[in-house]
């Protein structure tokens, strides 16, 4: 892959990835407004017989915040990565080794955060879902029907809201992943080209000496 090629797909992913950061955002905070600031990761509950209402027992809204807060800072990092490669693009530079070094750590442990993201998401609504299908064959059929007049939430889109924002977070990863692997190939090749350049010096070192010392044994 040539540098361009790894500097062209690297603003993509981040271009991708920066949009990809609103569909978790959005369905996540339209969901807590839907469910009255409640979160439903993780969250579980029982069908009580005399009514058919879901009493839940709610889990921390922690997850929920975790989802968005991440999804807000992987979107400006990867608008500000955008930015910076642009500017490469334009310009027909190359970062430094230095620089591959610290997009390389950084798009690591960004994948690293989206993955732990999307498993957050993942298995919250599972374990949610589980619950909910005691009573439904399918979780989203819960849509059409108002399970829990107590808290007085909005259930009419959760299983919408939480689909799009796992796809969003389980995607994003995805485009970490690629960034990554563009930003290690470009490190290797920072490093293939020292070594070059360390071992092209050395030989004229080399030379030179053995130029030198000819040149002095033919004198003598």
């Amino acid at each position: 892959m040539k540098s361009n090629g790894i500097l062209v797909s690297q603003l993509v992913g981040s271009l991708i990835a920066f949009v990809l950061s609103f569909c978790i955002i959005v369905p996540i905070s339209l969901h807590k407004e839907d469910f009255a600031g409640h979160c439903l990761l993780f969250s579980s509950g029982v069908w009580r017989e005399s009514d058919g209402q879901f009493v839940v027992q709610w889990a921390s809204r922690f997850y929920c915040n975790f989802a968005i807060v991440i999804s807000l800072f992987l979107g400006l990092t990867s608008l500000i990565q955008a930015y910076k490669i642009g500017k490469h693009l334009y310009k027909g530079t190359e970062s430094t080794f230095l620089a591959s070094f610290f997009d390389t750590v950084i798009s690591l442990l960004l994948a690293v955060i989206t993955l732990t993201g999307a498993l957050i998401i993942t298995l919250g609504f599972f374990y949610w879902c589980n619950d909910i299908t005691q009573r439904f064959e399918a979780c989203e059929d819960a849509e059409q029907n108002n399970i829990d007049k107590a808290d007085g939430i909005d259930t009419s889109n959760f299983f919408t809201h939480l689909t799009i924002a796992q796809y969003g977070a389980w995607m994003s990863m995805v485009c970490w992943v690629g960034i990554f692997v563009c930003s290690f190939i470009k490190l290797v090749r920072h490093h293939a080209e020292q070594n070059l350049r360390a071992s092209m010096a050395r030989e004229r070192r080399r030379l030179f000496t053995e130029g030198v010392q000819e040149v002095t044994d033919t004198i003598r």
